[in-house]
């Protein structure tokens, strides 16, 4: 073992000037599986409607964007698994090599939904595939997130830490802003029967396109320093044991995760079909607010980020989810009253520096409270069961929720729970019962 440790030593003191002047790129290559994934997802969000006439045939709508948003909201519930799995696969073979096989798996996904016939040509082949397609996508999104984030906490210089891990969830915002003008430039240049009929596989062509050029530029990644300094790593049965013992821990993570993944899915993906379905804005409208969302994302997440490394991370945490709580429905129920694409940007915005500004905070911190030797089987753990219970079912919840109440503006008090449930995992990690554990951390 002494042996070891001395060869590693070296190798990693050499390593690390070649690697200090391409912070940015490694930034690159390690958020560029996010991009690809945020883009499949916010496409399976956006064409929802075309996607249940192709593969959810019904006579009733309703009945079918709900088939739909279940088939959507099922990957998530493998997310848990994924955590499990390839995360104590990750943790115990090393950052690098994880990433890329979560990539693989990511890819067979989305290639899977890009070019399976619909249920007109195959039956009900083509739902059950679609399925099996999101499926793969959620057990290799449950520790994509967390692989991202943990590498970019050990990759990060000191006192930057929340500023690095930011970018994760900003890349995301890159693909929201990616394929959101992609189907505005479509809805612009063909038919809206063409797009129905087969013009919506073309973005998820274009995904599976971009694909090889991801797993090129991923591949260059070199193993952090944190993860080589580790004179050993847990084998399945030890992160197992290291998480039981940390329950705790883990449940408190996922508490705080509920209002991040809720506020996003909510601004993003259920986005489009809100605007279009509830307010009855245009394709184009409610393509350009999700557009503004993604790019107010993308500026709020890096800077509140850096500001938690200022002030802390909990008081950022803290306002964020008490302004969410209490402002979620009025605001929502404010648009409905005036409905029109100026009132929905304004919202929008606001939710989305509600949601910026508290994930910028979060999730660093997550990265921070778990313990080191399965970081990041411990991080996907949380937060894939906050986006299984809670974010990967928003779509369908809000679109049952209004069914259900007669409440346009019901989507309001799902994000207001998640952020109550938030506000309080803030109070129980950094001023309750796990407070001295995160110390430790």
């Amino acid at each position: 073992m002494t042996s070891q440790t001395t060869v590693r030593a070296p190798a990693a003191t050499a390593a690390a000037p070649a690697r200090a002047p391409s912070k940015l790129g490694a930034v690159i290559r390690v958020t560029s599986g996010n991009f690809i994934e945020m883009y499949d997802f916010f496409l399976f969000g956006f064409y929802a409607n075309q996607i249940a006439a192709a593969f959810f045939p019904s006579t009733s709508e309703y009945a079918a964007l709900m088939m739909t948003f279940a088939t959507f909201g099922a990957g998530f519930f493998m997310r848990p698994l994924g955590a499990i799995f390839l995360g104590s696969y990750v943790d115990r073979i090393g950052r690098r090599k994880g990433l890329v096989l979560t990539l693989g798996i990511m890819a067979s996904g989305t290639a899977l939904i890009a070019f399976v016939p619909g249920y007109a040509t195959i039956g009900l082949m083509a739902p059950l595939l679609v399925l099996i397609g999101r499926l793969l996508q959620g057990f290799s999104a449950g520790v994509e997130l967390g692989g991202v984030s943990v590498y970019l906490s050990e990759m990060a210089t000191p006192g930057n830490k929340g500023y690095y891990v930011s970018w994760q969830s900003a890349s995301q915002q890159v693909a929201v802003v990616f394929s959101a003008a992609l189907g505005y430039g479509l809805n612009h240049l063909m038919p809206k029967d063409v797009i129905a009929d087969w013009g919506w596989r073309i973005p998820f062509f274009i995904g599976c396109s971009i694909i090889p050029v991801v797993f090129y530029i991923r591949r260059s990644l070199q193993e952090t320093q944190a993860y080589l300094a580790q004179k050993s790593h847990p084998t399945f049965s030890q992160v197992m044991r290291t998480l039981t013992v940390n329950w705790p821990i883990v449940t408190a993570g996922a508490m705080l995760v509920v209002m991040t993944t809720v506020a996003f899915y909510l601004i993003t993906v259920y986005t489009p079909t809100f605007g279009k379905s509830v307010l009855k804005l245009s394709t184009e409208e409610s393509l350009l607010v999700t557009l503004c969302v993604g790019v107010s994302n993308f500026i709020w997440l890096p800077v509140m980020g850096a500001l938690s490394d200022r002030i802390g991370r909990w008081p950022v945490m803290a306002v964020c989810s008490a302004l969410a709580a209490v402002t979620a429905y009025p605001a929502l129920s404010w648009l409905i009253a005036h409905p029109s694409f100026g009132n929905m940007v304004m919202i929008e915005l606001w939710l989305s520096f509600l949601y910026g500004s508290y994930n910028g905070a979060t999730i660093v911190a997550l990265t921070e409270i778990i313990p080191m030797q399965v970081r990041t089987t411990g991080f996907s753990l949380a937060y894939s069961l906050a986006t299984a219970l809670f974010g990967g079912m928003t779509p369908l919840l809000c679109t049952w929720l209004i069914e259900a109440t007669g409440d346009k503006a019901a989507p309001g008090y799902w994000m207001a729970g998640a952020a109550a449930i938030s506000l309080f995992a803030v109070f129980l990690v950094y001023r309750g019962i796990v407070k001295e554990r995160v110390a430790v951390n």
